[in-house]
């Protein structure tokens, strides 16, 4: 268990995928390029087998977006995207209605 003050270190915010390329030195990595309102960033997901590049464009996602920056078999990625999983399914998290890129999440 976690306590509520370490759940609000967590800032989770909504980004539009501007762009969506399978990872060149990994097979279950897509590499997105997400506008988090006042800054883009790339992020590498674990959706490759799941999404085609297109589908993700101009979808809005939920990200972790005080992740650290990790390198992902040589690429670096700015947060983490949310999604659930069951039964072999990988399904991104999304807002029910559009909202503003950047929004927070609470």
């Amino acid at each position: 268990m976690i306590t509520i003050d370490d759940f609000r270190k967590v800032e989770l915010r909504v980004a539009t995928v501007k762009s969506a390329e399978p990872h060149p030195n990994a097979d279950r990595l897509m590499v997105l390029r997400v506008d988090l309102g006042e800054e883009e960033r790339q992020i590498c997901a674990g959706i490759r087998n799941h999404y085609a590049p297109e589908d993700l464009i101009g979808k809005q996602i939920i990200v972790v977006a005080n992740l650290e920056t990790a390198k992902l078999r040589g690429l670096e990625s700015q947060g983490m995207l949310l999604a659930a999983s069951d039964d072999g399914r990988v399904i991104v998290l999304t807002p029910d209605k559009p909202v503003q890129p950047g929004a927070k999440i609470s």
